[in-house]
């Protein structure tokens, strides 16, 4: 496949995170409270599965592994809102399945390794580990989010999930710059300013 392609697989994942951004922003801006739409988690589903999908064909373990770890609490907050069980049955099973068949199939088929993965030339060992931070602590807002949302058996964004959210653009970022990956740098980048939004506009909530 052409890097072109590939960029552009990236680049949609990219714009769709930054659309649920905005949609979720624009909201909040309106109603003066921070607000978490379905718009927001079917965005998130949908890009998810194209970002797992260009990290796949990058050969980059860190944006796989952040994209497995996020994309079922996606899927996990569509159902809080009731909007998982709307889709067609055969469209909840394909995204289900769908990162489990792709590791699988490379796996068995051929396409990539452990060692491929882990040990990929273009990044050296510190640049990995850094990436695979960021990733975690990226994920981590989501686990934490969906700890939180669990707990009030709502789907909701507090406070503590923007201020994870800045905390792993700023190291993506910077993973980004090393990697010279365009798609990671205008992603995060753009996330970044409506993450400190949202913190100034959740100021004067309850404390969580």
């Amino acid at each position: 496949m052409s890097q072109g392609l590939i960029y552009g697989i990236g680049f949609l994942a990219q714009l769709l995170f930054s659309a649920r951004l905005f949609v979720q922003w624009f909201l909040s801006e309106r109603q003066k409270r921070v607000v978490t739409p379905s718009l927001f988690w079917q965005l998130s589903l949908l890009a998810s599965f194209l970002l797992f999908v260009y990290g796949y064909l990058r050969q980059d373990f860190a944006i796989m592994l952040g994209q497995s770890l996020t994309y079922y609490i996606y899927i996990r907050n569509l159902h809080f809102q009731g909007e998982w069980r709307k889709a067609p049955a055969f469209l909840r099973y394909f995204l289900l399945f769908f990162p489990l068949l792709v590791v699988w199939y490379g796996f068995n088929n051929g396409a990539y390794d452990r060692e491929l993965l882990l040990n990929n030339s273009a990044i050296p060992n510190w640049l990995f580990w850094l990436g695979v931070s960021a990733q975690l602590i990226f994920t981590f807002r989501f686990i934490y989010q969906w700890w939180y949302s669990e707990k009030r058996k709502t789907s909701h964004l507090p406070k503590g999930f923007w201020r994870l959210s800045a905390l792993g653009a700023m190291m993506i970022i910077a993973y980004a710059l090393w990697r010279q990956d365009p798609v990671l740098l205008v992603g995060h980048g753009s996330g970044l300013i409506i993450y400190v939004r949202n913190l100034f506009i959740g100021k004067n909530e309850s404390k969580d």
